[in-house]
């Protein structure tokens, strides 16, 4: 055979692999069910006790994502603080290869604190949960003031009987629990009903006042509920979910809220709770 014809004949089979399609029949994968998933949240022992300190594995061939109440993690291996003692639910959800979900609930009992936990959980959330109401005690406990000057209502000052009128059924009586189970918010009216949500807080978020001294020790986040009369009422009620917080401890609760753009002197709002008697 001529070098020519055998030439042709070699581009002609290069050609046709060239254009034989290549079928990954593997690039989707199958999927595991509930049973099949290997995952485990083990708290860390210390001095023979389970502590706070939980370590969560997934060892499936699934996409991780875990709630343990106070947040979520996306990680396969993480390790998350629990803030009180006692059994906690964690839950799993993991996506398949081909984009179904599977989830699975674990329990873990945490015998000890061995582990700091920032004090705030204990101020807002006592034990597991705790109650607050308005602070009766102050002189005003909602109304504005001067943002980086006031720490309470310094120019429109209310007392808790005029609240209902600028949040109807907010005032006297209605009251919020914050709770560890799920870093929860639930805010009860005295009409019976109730808004729950979710709540974080950044304690490294502080704000300085114009001398340099601390005017808000940290932040205080909420998601789909607000505080008792969360609204600025000079934004046409606009419904207020981050706050300075001013001052927290196992008794009391100052919070404000400016609006973005604010400086020193310029509107801000106030809320004083207080812990409630029970």
């Amino acid at each position: 055979m001529k070098k020519t014809s055998i030439y042709m004949l070699f581009i002609l089979m290069m050609t046709l692999l060239a254009c034989d399609p290549v079928e990954d029949r593997d690039s989707i994968g199958g999927e595991i069910s509930a049973d099949e998933l290997e995952i485990s949240a083990s708290p860390v022992i210390v001095d023979g006790k389970n502590s706070n300190k939980v370590i969560l594995r997934n060892d499936s061939p699934v996409l991780a994502s875990w709630n343990y109440g106070l947040g979520t993690t996306q990680s396969s291996y993480d390790t998350v603080l629990m803030v009180v003692t006692g059994t906690a639910k964690i839950s799993f959800t993991g996506l398949n290869p081909n984009g179904t979900e599977i989830t699975k609930d674990l329990e873990v009992t945490v015998d000890t604190l061995a582990y700091e936990v920032p004090a705030q959980w204990g101020y807002l959330c006592g034990s597991g949960e705790k109650k607050w109401v308005w602070d009766k005690t102050a002189t005003s406990c909602f109304g504005n003031g001067s943002y980086l000057q006031n720490t309470s209502p310094g120019w429109w000052a209310l007392t808790v009987a005029d609240i209902n009128d600028q949040a109807s059924g907010e005032g006297d009586g209605a009251y919020m629990i914050f709770s560890t189970n799920g870093a929860t918010l639930t805010k009860y009216l005295t009409d019976g009903t109730s808004v729950s949500g979710t709540f974080s807080f950044d304690m490294t978020a502080t704000t300085l006042d114009s001398n340099g001294d601390v005017w808000a020790e940290g932040t205080l986040n909420t998601s789909s509920v607000t505080v008792l009369c969360g609204i600025s009422i000079n934004e046409n009620k606009a419904k207020v979910y981050d706050y300075d917080i001013l001052s927290l401890d196992d008794e009391t609760m100052t919070l404000s809220y400016h609006a973005d753009g604010a400086s020193s002197g310029s509107e801000a709002w106030f809320w004083l709770f207080r812990a409630a008697d029970e």
